[in-house]
C-alpha cells in the first residue's frame, strides 16, 4: 500500500508543464507561419517576374535579316 501511494505520487508529477507545451506550440506555429508567408511572397514575385519576361520580345531575327559577320575575319570565308 505504501509502495503504491509512493508510485502514484511519483508518476503524477508532471515532467512537462501544460503552459510550456502551449508556449512551444505557439513558437512553432509562428515560425512556420512566417516561413509560409515568405514562401507565398517569393512565389508571387517569381510569377510576376516570369510574366514580365514572357512579355518581352525575345524572338530571333529572321534569316533574311542575318548578316554574316565572319567575312572580314581571318579564319572566315574570304580565302
Amino acid at each position: 500500500m505504501l509502495l503504491n501511494s509512493i508510485l502514484t505520487k511519483l508518476l503524477s508529477f508532471p515532467l512537462i508543464n501544460q503552459s510550456s507545451v502551449v508556449t512551444v506550440l505557439i513558437v512553432v506555429v509562428v515560425f512556420f507561419g512566417i516561413l509560409l508567408i515568405l514562401g507565398v511572397l517569393k512565389s508571387y514575385k517569381l510569377k510576376k517576374d516570369n510574366e514580365r519576361i514572357n512579355e518581352m520580345d525575345t524572338k530571333m531575327p529572321d534569316e533574311s535579316e542575318y548578316k554574316d559577320f565572319t567575312d572580314g575575319h581571318m579564319y572566315g570565308g574570304n580565302q
